[in-house]
């Protein structure tokens, strides 16, 4: 097996896994460069909206106190490893349903469906929180605190803002890239800067601020508990999820084999740089009892004490951008995956039209903003405690798709498996080992999210905690949905006919097929097997020309 090679044999001629791989969606080649591939990864994660309402629960966890940074750090480890099983799987198969494409060949189409359905729920349910910070920053930022507190003009900016977002969405992937740059770059940079000027106060003001403490080493090493660091980790899953985008434009990005796979890798390393080094200066700043007590919102009342009177405006502007840097990009995977699965014949056709003149899916993005709509309208009307364990239960759907990734790849790629130790390492031992950690952190999620003193309001249904039911119903209504369009659609009929397919049975892109085994095999290893092949064609030639008919 040392001779084995990674890159992707050509299957034969006229094969149904051809004629699939090289169906053209109609979206825009060559749209995305490489910095604005991980400018969207990196947006899509919102991270000074994630930080803002995510980093209190955290340091509020019995437990962790003011080891959170070391929780940031934990949880970077599952995410680079699912990063990499993004990298592999793209380069094979890069399709703009990533996941869903995947797991429907390596697993096979039914656990493909689900798995479609739960990317596209995550999505949805998390524009309505999306939508809720926006109406309410937004009156913030223009110092309307009566209006913010209002629960219609809230909601009515939140649905217009989601309209809008799917209108610069729809009109094209360059605009909607272009506009990233701005709201991130501005993101990014604030988070630095309330970093740097919180951990020089801490450090240089006499006296220092009421409850700072200077960081310490012990800060970053998660010994605690398990049941903290489980606890955490659900937490800190939430304010990770979302560089996947980056790989969801695969097929508008330039060299789409490799550059999405290689941004994802980018956009997790940026982001665990900025949430460590954010939440080491919050909590240094204040303490922890400070950062549990504004939950909520732990950036906004920061932001007078740390930037000064009037600076402090910044910081509820920079979280207003994020959630529309985030609200853009959530809607770009959410349309794309709906595409590709139209596109593979698992959903209806409508999914599947591309507008000609902006080449992209105009009604999957007008549906999937009627749904993020009244997804959003409905939950609000019925309770906002609801809306609150809607959001809560996403650590389920999240832990659910990126750690099936991580056993994608191994049966994806199960015949090169052991090709040398560095075919061990990268398409087994890492990819697995990222999703057991996910499966732990799913069955820890369903564990933590049963009791109802864990749900926003600490009420229960049928004695059990809302987000757990709500988790629940979400993973089972995508398996009813498959049984639906596995019985009684007669245009799914071939989807659910696929059988679970390899590595082997792709059509390589011939530009990057050397690229493609590099990383696994190295140079020496690929000239190695093209001498072994040019060898093995020459004997079959000389065996042919010597006993005609044999070959055959």
């Amino acid at each position: 097996m040392e001779g084995a090679v990674v890159p992707l044999p050509e299957p034969a001629k006229g094969s149904e896994t051809a004629a699939r791989s090289e169906a053209a969606k109609g979206l825009k080649s060559n749209a995305v460069g490489m910095l604005s591939s991980v400018v969207i990864g990196i947006a899509s994660t919102a991270p000074a909206y994630s930080l803002a309402v995510t980093l209190g629960l955290i340091v509020a966890v019995a437990g962790i106190g003011l080891k959170s940074p070391a929780i940031m750090l934990v949880s970077f480890v599952p995410m680079i490893l699912i990063a990499a099983s993004y990298y592999y799987l793209n380069k094979a198969d890069p399709d703009c349903g990533t996941t869903f494409s995947w797991v429907t060949r390596a697993i096979g189409p039914k656990t493909g469906w689900v798995t479609g359905w739960v990317m596209v729920a995550a999505d949805v349910i998390v524009m309505a929180s999306l939508a809720q910070i926006t109406g309410t920053y937004f009156f913030s930022l223009i110092g309307a605190d009566g209006l913010a507190n209002s629960l219609f003009w809230v909601t009515f900016v939140g649905v217009a803002f989601l309209i809008i977002m799917c209108v610069i969405t729809a009109i094209g992937i360059e605009v909607s890239a272009r506009l990233q740059w701005f709201l991130l770059g501005f993101e990014y940079l604030m988070l630095v800067i309330f970093s740097v000027v919180a951990l020089t106060k801490v450090y240089t003001s006499s006296p220092a601020p009421p409850g700072s403490v200077h960081p310490a080493a012990s800060w970053f090493v998660p010994n605690m508990n398990l049941g903290a660091l489980s606890g955490g980790v659900l937490l800190a899953l939430f304010i990770y999820w979302g560089w996947d985008t980056a790989v969801s434009v695969n097929e508008e990005t330039e060299r789409k084999s490799i550059v999405p796979g290689i941004a994802a890798i980018l956009s997790t390393l940026a982001l665990v740089f900025i949430y460590v080094l954010a939440t080491t200066a919050a909590q240094a700043f204040h303490g922890t009892t400070y950062l549990a007590n504004n939950s909520n919102d732990v950036l906004s009342p920061l932001g007078n004490a740390v930037l000064g009177s009037g600076l402090d405006k910044l910081l509820i502007a920079v979280v207003l951008t994020s959630a529309t840097a985030s609200t853009l990009t959530t809607i770009l995977p959410g349309a794309r995956t709906t595409l590709s699965m139209a596109s593979h014949r698992a959903i209806p056709g409508i999914w599947a039209r591309v507008s000609p003149r902006f080449q992209t899916p105009v009604w999957g993005t007008a549906i999937y903003g009627v749904l993020s709509v009244v997804w959003y309208v409905g939950l609000t009307l019925l309770s906002q405690n609801v809306l609150a364990d809607s959001i809560a239960a996403l650590g389920i759907t999240i832990a659910f798709y990126y750690g099936i990734n991580g056993y994608a790849v191994p049966l994806f790629y199960r015949h090169h498996l052991f090709a040398s130790w560095k075919s061990v390492l990268l398409l087994l031992v890492f990819p697995l080992a990222g999703a057991a950690m996910l499966t732990w952190v799913l069955a820890a999620s369903f564990d933590q999210l049963w009791y109802p003193a864990n749900s926003a309001s600490g009420t229960s249904w049928f004695g059990v905690g809302p987000p757990f039911i709500l988790g629940a119903a979400f993973l089972g209504a995508g398996v009813v949905g498959m049984i639906l369009f596995r019985l009684f659609s007669k245009r799914s009929r071939p989807f659910f006919a696929r059988r679970m397919e390899t590595v082997d049975a792709m059509v390589p892109w011939a530009e990057e097929q050397e690229e493609l085994a590099r990383p696994v095999l190295g140079d020496e290893a690929l000239a190695a097997q093209a001498a072994g092949t040019a060898s093995t064609t020459a004997a079959s030639a000389t065996e042919e020309s010597e006993h005609p008919g044999r070959a055959a």
